[in-house]
């Protein structure tokens, strides 16, 4: 993109400049207007499991209900509580929203559809959704109240004892893959299984690690069964009890870009990313974002699937899976594929 605007006359410096707010918009604008229709979705599933039919109003088939609903928060008064600190009161919901989306500058669409494609991708990932506590943690200390408070302390516990499993699973995806370049990763997965199976998830010794990564990755967007951060019998509505208007929507924004930000890991590290399901050539006809798209909505249907059927955890309960089964079973998972992959001369 850098050498069309450089054909139209500009120089190397701005030409770079324009493609790169060209590509973030490329990126940015689909994607939130794909978080309004995957809320719709996400509540027309729920309604599906609990035999109603949830939003059919506002448009064909309810499908502008997302679009009302944002106009309504937006219309909405800004309430700020006289005991708040203001100034991180507003500049948290800024903080979720900004690091949901800073996330997708590494995620490959297609085979070089990518934003930044560096070497360090995952890492990158790992960095930025790790800053996502801090958005909550802020909230829930700058609204002055406790029940928000409480909330943002469950958040920090509960990203960084998730976190740390999801280091070790990435490090079994890493060492199989040779690189933490995601668009190398997906490549890495073709035909990775029998010359059949595009998939990382479809080996033997990786598919416990997918299983753990869409749990742990459930816990880290704080998605039902792990909701304990806006547990409404608890905590009223959690750290942003205090929030109304649109940074009440911001960090709605933000939660369910974050949810398919995990989603579009699980399709990217485990299934191939753009490769179809099998490497046969007949499937490479319909491209690979299509394919990408179509795992990232299924995985989300999982989301939403177990979020309508799952019962809450208790917080001890969570705190025990993190730490007392994840962390050991994917550090266990880490010396067996080093092992395995160093026992069949695949670092030679």
């Amino acid at each position: 993109m850098t050498a069309f605007f450089q054909s139209l006359g500009m120089s190397h410096d701005w030409a770079w400049f324009v493609s790169t707010i060209c590509g973030i918009l490329l990126i940015a604008l689909p994607l939130l207007l794909g978080v309004a229709m995957i809320i719709y979705a996400d509540r027309k599933i729920w309604a599906a499991m609990a035999l109603r039919r949830g939003p059919n109003v506002v448009g064909p088939f309810g499908l502008l209900q997302s679009f009302a609903d944002g106009l309504k928060v937006f219309l909405q008064e800004t309430i700020i509580p006289s005991a708040a600190n203001k100034g991180i009161f507003l500049i948290a919901p800024v903080v979720t929203f900004t690091v949901a989306l800073m996330a997708w500058a590494v995620i490959p669409f297609n085979s070089g559809a990518i934003l930044s494609d560096i070497n360090v991708g995952l890492l990158y990932v790992l960095a930025i959704s790790s800053l996502g506590v801090y958005g909550t943690i802020m909230a829930g200390w700058a609204s002055n109240s406790k029940y928000p408070f409480f909330s943002a302390m469950r958040a920090s516990a509960q990203m960084i004892s998730y976190e740390v499993s999801i280091g070790f699973i990435l490090i079994c995806v890493v060492l199989w893959a040779g690189t933490f370049n995601l668009n190398d990763i997906v490549k890495a997965q073709e035909g990775h299984v029998l010359g059949i199976f595009n998939g990382f998830a479809f080996n033997p010794l990786l598919f416990p690690m997918w299983v753990m990564f869409l749990i742990s990755g459930m816990a880290e967007t704080q998605r039902a069964p792990f909701d304990l951060t806006e547990a409404e019998s608890e905590l009223v509505a959690g750290y942003q009890t205090e929030y109304s208007s649109m940074a009440f929507a911001a960090y709605w924004l933000g939660e369910y870009a974050n949810v398919l930000l995990m989603c579009a890991l699980n399709a990217t590290l485990f299934f191939g990313g753009w490769l179809p399901p099998l490497d046969i050539p007949i499937l490479y006809l319909v491209p690979g974002f299509i394919w990408f798209l179509l795992k990232v909505l299924f995985f989300f249907f999982v989301f939403s699937w177990v979020k309508a059927t799952v019962p809450r955890y208790r917080y001890d309960q969570l705190m025990r899976l993190g730490w007392k089964v994840f962390l050991p079973v994917s550090l266990l998972f880490v010396v067996i594929v080093s092992g395995y992959l160093m026992a069949t001369g695949h670092f030679a």
